[in-house]
């Protein structure tokens, strides 16, 4: 019986205590900590990506709603949209900012807190939802124009250095081919001269960032949404031209690099 009663009290006291613990979180005000995210979308507006074709378009719609639910969480979070073309810096479509914020709760009851956080979560839905379509609105934006010959993906560095002067997240989504199209001198066109392999795409890489190192990128993360099939021939879908810039972006201090 003694035993017994001990290991009753023991247990008693493991509840109570785990009771406590769990009561003691539920009190706490649901505040994102974190500082804001700045989110930079590059479109590819030239005429070796197809936005009109099925399954660029459902995967180009897929990646915006996924980003946008990823980043949109605060207000502060940043999003500017550029399209990508033969004048890729100057070509700003779009630049918004979050304005849904969640008043101080600290010391507010369990009620009004509860509130608060249900009227935050209502607006800030509201905002990716405008956000979501305005974005969507400039995928599917012609450009019949000329800048649609070059693709100018190395002007979108100076982009991404301007945003990691702010201090924040920076994330950086390129919804491109990633063929590099530039004449002159200097420059690479992947469409007349792509590399021949990654040990190539390497060397060109580490040439070209020498140059590109002025530009102070900070450690963003970069995905690369290529628009192709899974059953593309590597003549379409180079895997040397994405290893150019997995290297290159290593090359300049970036994070992380991906591709989808």
């Amino acid at each position: 019986m003694k035993r017994t009663f001990i290991i009753s009290r023991v247990l008693l006291g493991f509840f109570l205590v785990t009771l406590l613990a769990c009561s003691g979180d539920g009190d706490k005000p649901k505040v994102n900590t974190e500082g804001p995210t700045y989110t930079l979308i590059f479109l590819d507006k030239t005429r070796s990506v197809n936005i009109n074709k099925a399954f660029v378009a459902q995967k180009y719609q897929q990646a915006i709603t996924d980003l946008i639910e990823q980043n949109i969480r605060q207000k502060g979070d940043r999003l500017e949209v550029y399209f990508i073309h033969e004048n890729t810096s100057k070509a700003r479509a779009l630049n918004l900012t979050v304005r849904s914020e969640l008043e101080d709760v600290s010391a507010a009851s369990a009620t009004d807190r509860e509130a608060a956080e249900t009227e935050f979560s209502l607006s800030l839905s509201r905002e990716k939802a405008q956000i979501r379509q305005r974005v969507l609105q400039q995928l599917v934006a012609q450009n019949s124009g000329s800048s649609n010959q070059e693709t100018d993906i190395w002007a979108s560095l100076p982009v991404i250095a301007k945003a990691n002067e702010t201090g924040a997240t920076v994330k950086v989504y390129y919804l491109s081919d990633m063929i590099e199209s530039v004449k002159g001198a200097g420059r690479r066109d992947f469409q007349v001269k792509p590399p021949k392999d990654n040990a190539q795409a390497d060397e060109w890489a580490k040439a070209d960032a020498e140059q590109l190192k002025r530009y102070t990128l900070g450690s963003p993360d970069i995905t690369m949404i290529l628009p192709f099939e899974p059953s593309a021939s590597v003549k379409e879908n180079n895997p040397a031209v994405t290893q150019y810039w997995q290297t290159l972006f290593s090359e300049l201090g970036v994070g992380t690099v991906n591709e989808e």
